[in-house]
């Protein structure tokens, strides 16, 4: 059997009666953590921009938790890109899965009447798929200019689909294939719209997808694998693997890779020098006239993503290591107050990005790829002293280092908050740890 049929058949065989409690779990705070991120990343221009354009049609999916109702597609789309629009979303497998996944499954959900249980299957599926395309390739996708959510994205959607509209074995294939075809995102785009955007596009094309399979469009069921295929056309150095056995349906890969839960509203690749940073002007307070020179260490990778080094909007700050460590510097954070214009075109923290000098290394973490075995940072006081920081090879959040409870719901209750939510995050949060015992319109409704 094909890759693109075993996945077929993996998405449509799949029960939530054979689903790990730690799975489900897993993809609980999946949702809770790409809802948070979309309530406040409803404000943006983009999302405010991408509407006005698309002016979808009344239906029956709920626009960003709101009370305005459009067609699925396109809610799946809006949502997907206010999800990610402040690059605050969890990350795993090289990408941010549930920035793509929960905007789909939501907005196919609530169009079809589902239960919370078939929403977590449904993420559970897309999440495998999304898993057995992206071990299946050992290069950097950024190095060939992918943004891998939006490849890995829209096929994995496409999969979540599949599960919702209980599609058979060759239409799931087929809907994967559709997705697949659909695959996009430039990093070259990163710090701008269209990076959200292509997490937008990713659920768009998952939800049409799966509909255009049901209704009988077709596609190859070798799609993924084929020598002209998805796995061969994004591969950086074209040694993809096409030919293991495929591990969906055998392996639990949410449980191994679980989800990354961002604490800072940064590209993931600042991640650990802002720990580093946090910790160091933590133990050793420091004067901000008294600082010569900020050196952080980060791999050669992660310098290339993060492609800005003097950043003057909120939005291209996300993407600079230099104002990760001014922000560190002179805030003693870096939060959604930070990411504002006017926060990063201070003439303080313009001045102090000029001072951070970044050195790389290609010693790379092995289960980290393209990161390095770990960031560090030291800072060169006026008086010629230094001040090193230890290393921090896993940031705050990452599965062997996860949020609390309590950290979860503050940064869930503060995204709704900054967002303006209707729903009280009380409430919005109870009902999405409970989200196996409601429907998805119980989910939504205002």
């Amino acid at each position: 059997m094909t890759l693109t049929k075993h996945l077929g058949q993996f998405v449509a065989d799949l029960s939530p009666n054979h689903l790990p409690e730690e799975a489900a779990r897993i993809a609980r705070i999946g949702f809770i953590d790409s809802i948070g991120t979309m309530m406040v990343g409803r404000k943006e221009d983009s999302v405010r921009i991408m509407t006005e354009v698309l002016a979808p049609a009344e239906g029956a999916a709920t626009l960003h938790f709101g009370a305005r109702k459009v067609t699925a597609p396109e809610a799946a789309w809006i949502n997907g890109t206010a999800a990610h629009a402040l690059d605050y979303d969890d990350v795993s497998l090289r990408g941010h899965p549930s920035t793509v996944l929960v905007p789909a499954i939501l907005a196919e959900a609530e169009t079809l009447g589902s239960s919370g249980t078939d929403m977590i299957t449904a993420y559970v599926a897309g999440y495998e798929v999304w898993a057995e395309l992206a071990l299946r390739e050992t290069g950097l996708l950024h190095e060939k200019g992918w943004h891998p959510t939006g490849l890995y994205g829209a096929p994995a959607a496409a999969a979540a689909c599949a599960k919702l509209r209980k599609l058979d074995a060759e239409k799931s294939a087929i809907a994967i294939a559709l997705g697949a075809s659909q695959a996009s995102g430039l990093m070259s785009n990163f710090g701008t719209m269209a990076k959200p955007f292509h997490a937008g596009k990713a659920a768009h094309a998952g939800v049409m997808a799966a509909r255009l399979a049901e209704a009988g469009f077709t596609a190859n069921t070798d799609a993924l694998e084929h020598p002209r295929g998805f796995l061969h056309a994004i591969s950086p150095q074209g040694n993809e693997d096409r030919d293991s056995e495929p591990k969906a349906g055998k392996e639990w890969q949410i449980l191994t890779h679980g989800l990354g839960i961002k604490k800072y509203p940064m590209c993931y690749a600042t991640h650990r020098a802002i720990d580093c940073m946090l910790d160091l002007v933590n133990g050793s307070p420091i004067k901000v006239g008294d600082v010569k020179k900020i050196t952080v260490s980060i791999s050669d990778n992660s310098s290339k993503v993060l492609r800005n080094k003097q950043p003057d909007t909120g939005l291209a700050a996300k993407f600079s290591i230099q104002f990760a460590m001014a922000s560190g510097i002179i805030a003693k954070r870096v939060g959604l107050r930070e990411l504002t214009d006017g926060f990063v075109q201070r003439p303080d923290v313009q001045d102090m990005m000029r001072k951070v000098e970044v050195v790389t290394t290609t010693d790379y973490d092995p289960d980290m790829p393209g990161a390095a075995l770990h960031d560090s940072v030291s800072v060169e006081l006026n008086d010629g002293s230094l001040i090193e920081g230890e290393p921090v090879s896993r940031a705050t959040g990452h599965p062997s280092r996860p949020l609390t409870d309590a950290q979860l719901y503050e940064k869930f209750a503060d995204c709704l908050e900054a967002g303006a939510s209707e729903i009280p995050a009380e409430v919005l949060y109870k009902r999405l740890s409970q989200l196996q015992s409601i429907s998805a319109r119980e989910l939504m409704a205002v």
